[in-house]
């Protein structure tokens, strides 16, 4: 199941990829932030269901809509909107459904589930693949439990994530922080600083660390993982200490 998301609108992007890994954590979802990066990728790309903003900085989305549409014809298209409104010229355009800002999440399964029954796709038992994640690296996709990933950090060159695991093992992938976090916050990972993700269960020591801040260890590795000052008390509540 391939999908685009397109929308200018950095939070309501991630929070609608966010609600869609939760339905379909199998899915490939390609996101685009304005006309020219979608235009790109449908030279590129194809897709099975295409959320499209309806304003975006540099192009209409009914522009995207009819562009798509003429392009992949089977394609399930999805105006994704704060206008009800455009409920009509969705019909017109022959656009498939409409979700409104800010999304319900049954609202959104009920699309997907429409969508994929209009593509006559059967969703995988979640339970299949609830406990793993995969990780593009070499050319291959690397499937980890994740209960043997004990934290996730930027890979320093700003093109993606370094998976480390309980094993002293690590794998280079190029999904954001921000996505691996929305993929594994409902498994006990918390984000302790802006390149930083760890799993709670492993923390295994928290100390004082530089400029009168703190940072912690987790089982598996000795790398020392300082703690935004900012999400001190998060993680505090979530540790209860």
């Amino acid at each position: 199941m391939r999908i685009a998301v397109i929308d200018d609108e950095k939070y309501s992007r991630v929070e609608l990829i966010h609600q869609i890994r939760q339905h379909l954590p199998q899915a490939e979802i390609f996101e685009a932030s304005n006309g020219a990066q979608i235009l790109t990728l449908l030279e590129k790309e194809t897709f099975d269901i295409l959320f499209i903003d309806i304003h975006l900085g540099d192009m209409e989305g009914t522009t995207i809509a009819s562009l798509a549409r003429r392009l992949m014809p089977s394609a399930q298209i999805v105006f994704a909107t704060a206008y009800s409104e455009y409920a009509v010229q969705a019909f017109e355009l022959r656009v498939d459904d409409y979700i409104l800002k800010p999304f319900d999440p049954a609202r959104v399964r009920q699309v997907l589930d429409q969508c994929m029954e209009a593509l006559q796709v059967t969703p995988e038992p979640q339970e299949q693949i609830q406990d793993r994640v995969a990780i593009s690296a070499s050319r291959h996709t690397i499937l980890l439990d994740i209960g043997d990933i004990c934290f996730v950090e930027t890979d320093g060159a700003g093109r993606g994530c370094v998976v480390h695991t309980l094993d002293g093992n690590s794998y280079t992938d190029s999904s954001s922080l921000t996505d691996y976090e929305n993929r594994l916050s409902s498994h006990g990972f918390c984000r302790i600083h802006k390149t930083c993700l760890v799993q709670l269960r492993y923390v295994q020591d928290i100390f004082p660390w530089k400029n009168s801040g703190f940072a912690l260890r987790v089982r598996g590795s000795s790398t020392v993982l300082p703690i935004g000052r900012e999400r001190l008390r998060e993680l505090r509540r979530r540790l209860s200490l």
